[in-house]
């Protein structure tokens, strides 16, 4: 199929784009030229771009002509019009760019358009890549190919158009005079376009780090534990190991900034978990691999990087006192040290009548970092274990048992309560007892605890860590760390008048010339009772006997003799896994006449393997809520009594 003027349809098309691309046209421009300058016998002007193709056409060369073969065309059907997206902005700018410029190098001086071409064609920017190709027959490509600047530089005739300076010069005039119309002086009556601004230096690298900050402080710790990091390196050398950047990227893991603070923050101790260490695990009975155990040394090493917890155990005789203490802080959270403990046990001789309020108020005292792990009863013997929400997932099941030492069992004022679990690879026994009372039943007393360590019946499922050093007679061999606590009701071996003397001669911190005359000292030094046990250094008064309410000691006409009737013990399979910290009592609770002593203890731990039946993160809930919905109420209610006694401190004159 032929035009009007002769020649193909498709070589028309082809021919079109050749002069849209520039190439063509310019050849075509320096023949007419050349053409009308021998007609004119004199200088001529140039063809105007508006020239027909036909005409133009005329004035090509022989070589040109002979090249544009007519080709014989299968007609085909149209193609089926297909949805296209709508350009977005930088395509839009960068097509009226690209019809500026092809509008531009029609202007530009025939002789040089070549070299134009080139500079413009190496100066202009790359075409968006998400812009959409517009589809061509196979020959308009080719003679698009041919006609590119580069085909025409790399020929003869293009070499022979001009040298490199005259190619230099003019890229630099068509960068220059491009750079005035951007900044909008080439228009004529377009619209102005403003120039862009490059920064006077480079731009900063981006950082990847982008958290928001409400994200990083999901993870921020209280305000009053901001130096607990320098407070226990300093103290305790204790120096979080939580999974560094270094070890994310020496296991193969691919990270940023971002991803890692998400991890974990600055006191963190929550790592990624690998997919197939999760695969291992029940968390019923955890995994037997060395490598990601529940309890192994990683995990132990994750959460206590020096191996060493901190437990607080306490105990008091409460008389069998309805009314509780207002205040239990200065007895669970003394000033010193200034941090609390990971674990809190606390037994009970003479408990009061309601077992549950009592506990209640041990959970609004200690708060919601604390959950009850367990509590048990035999009478009116209470003990209660209380640990960190975040570790009660490395605790055992927590087994208990319970000793009469009456003659008659029903009556359960007298006797022992045993508790015993596995902390990662370390297990624990704490025996909460009464003993016979009286001056003079040191032998009784010496009974009772033989019959405790003979009938204590523990531990029942939870596998012994050292079978080998245990022995079926005394439950205290049968676990590594024992803590034996309670109303011993050993006494003083002297007058009342004696004793008085001396707490009036001699300052509270020294009480070497009472523990003399101390009955459970000169036992326990006799090897009698609690044998491999051993006492911190006593430092505080006699906690027994004090008149209620007050600070002096029995005035009644019994005239009883002040006496440490209140003990804590503890022995240890290990040499040096337990050392105390502090052994003292709490002389502000008035509400009993015994006086809670109470010590703190620094244990260390051993990893385990996950060959037990873990406690699967059980705790009181109930008790729980109930424990922090007091708390938040006696908060609100001090707030509001601040408030009303500022109010009433104001007053108006009229």
């Amino acid at each position: 199929m032929s035009t009007p003027n002769g020649f193909p349809q498709h070589s028309r098309v082809c021919l079109t784009r050749s002069v849209e691309g520039g190439a063509v046209q310019d050849l075509q421009a320096k023949k007419a030229g050349k053409a009308a300058k021998k007609e004119a016998g004199g200088e001529g002007a140039p063809p105007k771009i508006g020239t027909p193709i036909t005409g133009t056409l005329k004035l090509l060369p022989e070589e040109l002509k002979a090249n544009m073969k007519i080709k014989s065309i299968t007609p085909r059907p149209p193609r089926k019009p297909r949805l296209e997206r709508a350009a977005s902005l930088d395509e839009k700018s960068w097509r009226k760019w690209r019809r500026f410029r092809t509008s531009q190098e029609s202007l530009t001086d025939p002789n040089e358009t070549s070299s134009s071409n080139g500079s413009l064609q190496e100066a202009s920017p790359s075409p968006p890549t998400r812009g959409r190709a517009s589809p061509c027959n196979p020959c308009c490509q080719q003679d698009s190919l041919h006609s590119s600047p580069d085909a025409l530089e790399a020929s003869p005739a293009g070499k022979s158009r001009g040298g490199a300076s005259d190619l230099g010069k003019r890229a630099s005039e068509i960068s220059s005079a491009f750079g005035g119309l951007l900044r909008g002086k080439g228009f004529a009556g377009g619209k102005p376009r403003l120039s862009q601004i490059m920064p006077a230096r480079p731009l900063p690298p981006m950082e990847l780090n982008v958290a928001s900050h409400s994200l990083r402080t999901a993870n921020r710790i209280d305000s009053d534990c901001l130096d607990y990091r320098h407070y226990s390196q300093h103290k305790f050398g204790r120096v979080s190991s939580s999974l560094s950047d270094s070890k994310l990227q020496g296991n193969g893991t691919l990270y940023d900034n971002c991803s890692t603070d998400s991890m974990k923050s600055t006191f963190s101790v929550l790592t990624p978990i690998r997919a197939k260490d999760v695969r291992s695990r029940s968390y019923l009975e955890g995994s037997l691999l060395a490598s990601g155990a529940l309890m192994g040394a990683e995990e132990l090493s994750r959460y206590f990087p020096d191996r060493n917890i901190g437990i607080f155990v306490a105990t008091w005789n409460m008389q069998g006192q309805k009314e509780l203490p207002v205040n239990l802080d200065d007895f669970l959270l003394p000033t010193d040290p200034d941090f609390a403990q990971d674990m809190y046990v606390i037994g009970v001789q003479e408990g009061c009548p309601d077992r549950r309020e009592w506990e209640i108020r041990l959970q609004e005292t200690l708060g919601p970092h604390y959950v009850l792990l367990h509590s048990a009863a035999h009478g009116v013997l209470y003990m209660s274990v209380f640990i960190r929400r975040d570790l009660i997932w490395f605790c055992s099941e927590v087994e208990y048992a319970t000793v009469t030492t009456r003659i008659v069992s029903q009556i359960k004022t007298k006797g022992a309560l045993g508790i015993c679990f596995t902390f990662f690879g370390t297990s624990f026994l704490f025996i909460t007892s009464h003993f016979t009372s009286g001056d003079s039943k040191v032998n009784e007393r010496k009974l009772d605890y033989n019959k405790t360590i003979q009938a204590l019946t523990l531990p029942k499922n939870v596998p012994d860590t050292n079978p080998y050093r245990s022995s079926s007679s005394d439950v205290t061999t049968r676990f590594d760390e024992v803590f034996w606590f309670g109303d011993f009701n050993f006494r003083l071996n002297k007058d009342r008048e004696t004793v008085d003397s001396i707490l009036e001669q001699n300052p509270d911190t020294d009480m070497s010339k009472l523990l003399v005359y101390d009955q459970l000292t000169t036992e326990m030094s006799r090897g009698s009772i609690f044998k491999g046990f051993q006492e911190a250094d006593i430092h505080f008064r006699p906690s027994y006997k004090f008149d209620i309410g007050k600070d002096s000691y029995d005035t009644t006409s019994k005239q009883r003799t002040p006496s440490y009737t209140d003990r804590v013990v503890f022995r240890s399979r290990y040499k040096d896994d337990i050392q105390a910290v502090k052994y003292s009592s709490c002389p502000v609770i008035k509400t009993s006449d015994h006086r809670p002593v109470f010590a703190l203890f620094r244990v260390k731990l051993r990893p385990g393997r996950d060959n037990i039946p873990l406690a699967a993160g059980q705790f009181d809930r109930d008790l729980y809520l109930i424990g922090i919905r007091r708390r938040t109420t006696r908060e609100l209610q001090r707030r509001l009594v601040q408030k009303d006694q500022r109010s009433s401190s104001i007053c108006s004159i009229s």
